[in-house]
């Protein structure tokens, strides 16, 4: 199948570890995203494998038993082992400090410890099936000191690193959960609640099982999506994500429905905001975008967003003494039995000793979702989503993809609109800086501008100024889109750059559209500008009337005098120049010698006469003398003035 058709990959560099058959155990930590590949015999040996080669660590330990958990706290600065059903083994790895054992049993008699969780670098969670024990470990004293602790019974645990919450299943059907929230050095119950069973036929119960329970963060909200599988009883025999939106105050409300429309084994990641739905029977993976509503369905009930796929292919290079380099990648097995799926976008092949990270690739998905609104409402919440939308507003304007202008519209109102926001929410953010902290308010952090930002240089360059180069696109189209950016970027009340106006101009020109561009000046379509004023001028020779347009335009704009004098003295009208300046009220202060200049280039001897004549009197009334000061350099004028008229025609200096 070509590139197109996957719009799902496993990562290029993934963390490669010892595979299963050559080791004992393989854990996998969710907060510091460790592979924990264990060997055991005589002595432990673990090799410890991250995202990053800093965060890999290999090192021995006593054999004391089987390992049963093993994970580090943050920052790899202390090693927790679990061997045994009551107690915690811990490892000082921290700089300069003993690297000795130390050990710490859970409080509560009879119970047996579940599992734990860093929730610091020195603060950790044990998970027993009578309750949770909050410590804070002390590395240079070693031992541990319980900070809280609460009795509960528990049938699993599942833990979301990204917002310290820990999950517990309560109850016989183990349906009730109760979330608990760690934030330095503090332990807060959340509000519990029940995740709504399938409906089975009596006498037969149904438990919740951990496996169809997953914890992430989606759009900055914390999720617990329940994997719903078919009920024989009901009418809809497909299975179903189900999320519930957990918030920090308030109870836990079922908010979105998933319809995966098919039954079978599945497995759930998070990525880039998107829920990844895997279905192991088809080898196919789904994608939903919980915040793209379906307008026919009822509340918050989801189809996938495109259709199923399965995961790019991806091979295993073959490395080791046996490997021959001429030798191809090995095919790598999707969708395995073998593989273990953490959130959020994880997948670890034990059989194979990899850990991917799942990735989602939006260029495909450009010609799969053909509803150009809502792709660009999916592709506007993805993270490198620029280039890719770029390329949807090209393909929407070009060739046989070629949208209507409504289309066009909606797409346009859509990325302005963000662009509106990012915009308020810098201007608010410049104000609250400029005018300082106030009182008990938090500070302010400046807006992220992010790849869903897109201005009118991105527009123009990328999309607009190509396009109205297009021999195969009718003009009227062409300024239809244009005028269309125009009239929405107006809507949003954003300032509409010159070069956009100026695209227009040049598109109309080229077009010999001229009674438009007309209409388009004179009804003021086209914003007033020193820029589109200049170009104006400079069409002067395709378009006569651009001059007296120009002209308009800047004395409209009243702060351009100076540029509407140096237009008429180019066209070497002296005295218009001069009648506009005193129009404004700033005769006083204009240079005699580029006036004086002007006029000499004209060849009229007469003209020359009446501009020098203007600037005696002016140094007359100003000054009390009709000369010309040494500064104003302009002797070589009178000089010019007695040649021609005489020096008894120079004006004399008045009498008292």
């Amino acid at each position: 199948m070509s590139e197109e058709h996957y719009y799902l990959e496993l990562c290029e560099n993934p963390v490669q570890f010892e595979n299963a058959s050559s080791v004992n155990n393989v854990f996998f930590d969710e907060a510091n995203k460790q592979v924990f590949a264990v060997r055991s015999g005589g002595a432990t040996g673990v090799v410890v494998k991250g995202p990053e080669d800093k965060s890999s660590v290999a090192f021995r330990m006593d054999d004391k038993g089987e390992v049963k958990c093993i994970k580090f706290s943050i920052g790899n600065k202390i090693l927790a082992v679990q061997r045994t059903p009551k107690s915690v083994d811990f490892i000082n790895f921290i700089p300069d400090y003993p690297h000795l054992e130390f050990s710490q049993e859970c409080k509560m008699k009879n119970a047996s410890i579940l599992g734990f969780c860093w929730t610091n670098w020195n603060e950790i969670v044990f998970i027993t099936d009578q309750g949770i024990e909050f410590y804070q470990v002390l590395p240079d004293k070693r031992c541990l000191k319980l900070l809280k602790s609460q009795s509960i019974n528990v049938n699993w645990y599942m833990y979301c690193p990204e917002t310290a919450v820990i999950l517990l299943s309560t109850t016989f059907q183990g349906n009730v959960l109760q979330p608990f929230v760690f934030k330095s050095g503090t332990m807060s119950k959340m509000a519990k609640f029940e995740i709504e069973l399938p409906v089975v036929p009596k006498p037969a119960k149904l438990n919740l099982s951990e496996r169809d329970i997953a914890v992430a963060n989606i759009y900055g909200q914390l999720y617990v999506m329940y994997l719903k599988h078919h009920s024989r009883t009901t009418d809809s025999p497909c299975a179903e994500v189900v999320l519930y939106h957990l918030p920090r105050e308030g109870s836990c409300k079922k908010t979105n429905v998933l319809k995966l429309n098919t039954t079978g084994k599945f497995a759930l990641n998070v990525v880039d905001n998107l829920v990844v739905v895997h279905h192991q029977s088809t080898q196919t993976s789904i994608i939903f975008d919980i915040k793209l509503r379906e307008p026919d369905c009822a509340l918050n009930v989801h189809q996938p967003v495109l259709p199923p796929r399965s995961i790019h292919p991806y091979r295993i290079p073959l490395t080791g003494p046996s490997a021959v380099p001429s030798q191809p990648p090995v095919p790598c097995e999707l969708y395995s039995s073998s593989w273990s799926v953490f959130q959020p976008d994880i997948i670890i092949s034990a059989s194979e000793g990899y850990q991917w990270y799942l990735q989602v690739k939006l260029p495909p998905t450009v010609n799969l979702l053909q509803d150009k609104g809502k792709l660009i409402d999916f592709l506007l919440r993805r993270r490198d989503c620029k280039m890719v939308i770029l390329s949807v507003c090209s393909q929407m304007l070009n060739g046989e993809d070629k949208g209507s202008l409504p289309v066009v519209a909606t797409v346009f109102d859509k990325l302005n609109q963000v662009f509106k926001e990012y915009l308020e929410a810098e201007q608010t953010y410049t104000v609250a800086m400029e005018s300082g902290p106030s009182r008990g308010s938090a500070a302010r952090e400046r807006p992220v501008r992010t790849q869903a930002v897109i201005d009118q240089s991105d527009m123009y360059t990328h999309v607009l100024s190509s396009f109205t180069e297009k021999k195969d696109v009718s003009h009227k189209f062409i300024i239809a889109v244009l005028m269309e950016y125009i009239r929405s970027l107006n809507q949003v009340q954003i300032t509409v750059q010159h070069y956009l106006y100026e695209l227009v101009i040049k598109t109309l020109v080229h077009h010999s559209l001229f009674y438009m561009l007309h209409q388009f000046l004179q009804y003021h379509v086209l914003s007033d500008s020193k820029p589109l004023a200049c170009l104006l001028l400079s069409l002067e020779g395709t378009y006569p009337a651009a001059h007296q347009l120009s002209l308009d335009m800047l004395k409209r704009l009243s702060t351009a005098n100076d540029e509407i004098v140096e237009v008429l003295l180019s066209k070497q009208q002296v005295l218009g120049a001069l009648r506009f300046i005193r129009s404004v009220g700033g005769n006083d202060n204009i240079s005699a010698r580029k006036f004086l200049d002007a006029a000499l280039q004209t060849a009229d001897q007469m003209l020359f006469y009446t501009i020098f004549r203007f600037f005696e009197q002016r140094n007359l009334r100003l000054r009390g003398s009709p000369s010309f000061n040494p500064g104003e350099h302009c002797e070589e004028h009178v000089v010019y003035f007695k040649q021609v008229f005489g020096e008894q025609a120079l004006m004399k200096q008045a009498t008292v």
